[in-house]
């Protein structure tokens, strides 16, 4: 089996019923949520109009100067389509303001700037609305650290979470999203010309079924190199996800021993 192999139908579904369960035991009634213009988000918005009507989504809008136009378009096109509020917020004053004092950045914590940024916008207008942020990143993401702790990473609640790239791609078909969002080079575009491919220096694709394999299947090296693995790619993915799992993780609290420093 596969781990394409799945009922779209029925997992579209427990996705709607996810959300507007989560909303109602968490006494919200909307959700805000980051709109990129990428599959990601896209398909994130219209579960949540299924779960929870349009009117009860708000989504924003957050472009950098540098951002790619064409998806600012897509970002737009896609809010027009479902008929659900959006807005459109500029972030590129207070990004500018901050590396105006303090220049000596590069383009990692750049980025990283920009998606906590954006996350502070998009918490700050849920409370405005009494509504939960609701998260789009999805499981490959997670599991390599491709994500942002406090950026993207930071939400009240995610629905695709635990969904690989390539099945958030056969849910989008599912939910008849256009063809040009399905197709779209994935991209947190957080400086011209990034692509996620690039970044991780391997295809979804690929990485998902490896992915697969080790995690869901618990395969082994040598399993996996009998599967046609190259021990340097196991090796990278195993520490990848081992170096970023303090991403996946709530901020660790120290037990404190009382028995040991109570005064007796």
């Amino acid at each position: 089996m596969s781990y394409l192999d799945i009922d779209t139908k029925k997992l579209k579904r427990i996705l709607i019923d996810f959300i507007r369960n989560y909303c109602r035991k968490s006494g919200f009634k909307k959700v805000v949520l980051g709109l990129s213009g990428g599959l990601d988000s896209t398909v994130v918005a219209h579960l949540a109009c299924h779960a929870l009507r349009k009117e009860n989504v708000l989504a924003l809008i957050l472009p950098y100067k540098e951002s790619n136009l064409e998806s600012v378009k897509d970002a737009k096109r896609v809010a027009n389509i479902l008929g659900m509020k959006s807005r459109l917020v500029d972030i590129t004053p207070m990004i500018d303001a901050y590396y105006k004092r303090y220049p000596d950045k590069n383009r990692v914590r750049k980025g990283n700037k920009l998606a906590r940024e954006r996350m502070a916008i998009l918490y700050d207008l849920s409370s405005k609305e009494n509504a939960l942020v609701i998260g789009t990143g999805n499981k490959t993401e997670a599991l390599l650290g491709y994500c942002t702790i406090h950026g993207d990473a930071a939400y009240a609640f995610n629905p695709i979470g635990d969904l690989y790239k390539t099945q958030v791609r056969l849910l989008a078909k599912e939910l008849k999203l256009p063809q040009k969002i399905i197709d779209k080079v994935p991209s947190a575009d957080l400086w011209k010309g990034q692509t996620d491919e690039g970044e991780l220096g391997v295809t979804y694709e690929k990485v998902d079924r490896f992915l697969y394999y080790l995690i869901d299947k618990k395969y082994t090296p040598n399993r996996l190199m009998r599967l046609g693995y190259q021990k340097s790619f196991i090796e990278k993915i195993n520490n990848l996800i081992k170096k970023n799992e303090f991403k996946r993780k709530m901020p660790e609290i120290l037990k404190i021993p009382y028995d040991e420093i109570m005064i007796k």
